[in-house]
């Protein structure tokens, strides 16, 4: 992932270093392994675990000859430690070493991913708790609908994270499946008994079936969860950049002093940060293809795999972390312009009272289609003279034989639609 998009953290658990270090944990693993069996002495065993170690420019170098990146870095490993140096990678075939080290770093990548998604559900559940009074319109179709909650908008927002946080750990319980069974997964030059040792060493668990590689159904699982976890907070993005324009108005992003919306109008403001989460959202539904692309190999196993791996694992994992943390910062510092709020509350001149109208003379004892065509006929006529609603049905004489002034007058009240809030807050698990 280019730097503009990258964070320290995930940063590093995808960089070059950290995967090789990766592999040498496998590696002297693997070590200690054959010496619990008996094939590696104590004190050999002693000089590679203090000689052990790799320089990434010498891996280079060697592979440059090689061109093969494990051969390279087992050559590396070895020249540090000397004569002993034999005895690291016997046994494995290069796949053991890249997939058990691969599954410690998505088992790292997760860890990540779900501490930034409980933060951002933290911030959401603060923020409906702040706006949980404030009457909104509702909008179906981008068209006012009925009032609601605004808090209900970040309730939705911490509900979905919560589904998310529990869709992730389903994929940690995955993601850590390893196999050290060599080089068609029969174990035909190790023993069974060293991957079981390898792997608790690590706190792995064994594919139950492995050939030469760990399954890729896994890190598509793993791709096309992040790609699902983008999506969703395009969702939210989305919601944010509709009710930062110019014609709604009622919230906008966070706007640091010096900061500029636009080389050629100064007063711009945009919603930047918004836009880009959902541009990143797009690329992880590409990466997805690619995972679900990947399963399909020759036999025992291909490399097709690997080149696409090089780049869609790093790049979803840096990228939806970035997003995260780049949205859980426009959510926590989001402006709310409250009287924009209450202005478009009364755009559509109180029509959003249509349905309960409808309700009750149902009620009253008239047919639905005669309710809803009287009801459609008076709603329209506040949108056509930019009246009231409210006004219109105190007056009119279809109206008021049944249905009295003080019923009229609760339809409009506020907590008509805010009373059942505290209901779904309770429901979704946030204190009231």
């Amino acid at each position: 992932m280019i730097a503009r998009y990258s964070l320290p953290k995930m940063t590093h658990i995808w960089s070059d270093e950290n995967k090789t270090h990766q592999m040498l944990q496998v590696e002297l693993a693997i070590c200690k392994a054959w010496n619990h069996e008996g094939k590696i002495t104590n004190k050999d065993l002693s000089t590679i675990l203090e000689k052990a170690k790799f320089q990434l420019d010498r891996i280079q170098e060697i592979e440059a000859t090689t061109h093969h990146d494990v051969i390279a870095f087992v050559t590396n490993v070895a020249e540090n430690i000397g004569p002993e140096g034999r005895f690291v990678h016997m046994g494995a075939t290069s796949s053991d070493i890249l997939d058990t080290g691969l599954a410690l770093q998505l088992r790292e990548s997760v860890d990540c991913l779900l501490d930034d998604l409980q933060n951002f559900a933290s911030i959401c559940k603060k923020k409906a708790m702040e706006t949980k009074d404030i009457l909104t319109i509702g909008r179906t179709h981008g068209i006012h609908a009925e009032p609601t909650s605004f808090g209900l908008k970040f309730a939705l927002w911490y509900a979905i994270t919560l589904q998310n946080i529990h869709r992730l750990q389903k994929v940690r319980t995955e993601v850590v499946q390893a196999k050290l069974s060599g080089a068609v997964g029969n174990f035909i030059n190790t023993n069974p008994t060293i991957e079981e040792f390898v792997l608790k060493e690590l706190d792995l668990v064994a594919a139950p079936v492995a050939t030469q590689i760990v399954q890729r159904d896994i890190h598509a699982h793993y791709v096309s969860t992040l790609a699902l976890i983008g999506s969703c907070f395009e969702q939210f993005a989305t919601e944010i950049r509709h009710l930062q324009r110019s014609e709604v108005a009622e919230v906008q992003e966070p706007f640091g002093k010096g900061q500029k919306g636009s080389s050629a109008m100064p007063h711009k403001k945009n919603p930047i940060l918004s836009e880009r989460v959902c541009g990143i959202a797009r690329l992880l539904r590409g990466y997805a293809i690619t995972a679900f692309e990947n399963i399909a190999l020759w036999h025992e196993r291909d490399i097709s795999h690997s080149s696409a791996e090089r780049v869609i694992l790093p790049d979803s994992s840096i990228a939806l972390d970035y997003a995260i943390h780049k949205f859980s910062y426009v959510v926590d510092g989001l402006i709310l312009h409250r009287d924009q709020i209450e202005k478009n509350l009364w755009l559509t001149h109180g029509v959003y009272a249509s349905q309960k109208v409808l309700t009750l003379l149902i009620e009253k004892g008239f047919s639905r289609e005669d309710a809803y065509a009287l009801v459609q006929k008076l709603s329209f006529q506040a949108f056509q003279d930019k009246v009231s609603f409210k006004d219109i049905l105190q007056k009119s004489s279809d109206i008021q034989p049944y249905i009295t002034s003080s019923e009229i007058d609760s339809m409009f009240s506020s907590h008509q639609y805010l009373k059942n809030v505290n209901y779904i807050y309770e429901r979704t698990g946030i204190d009231v």
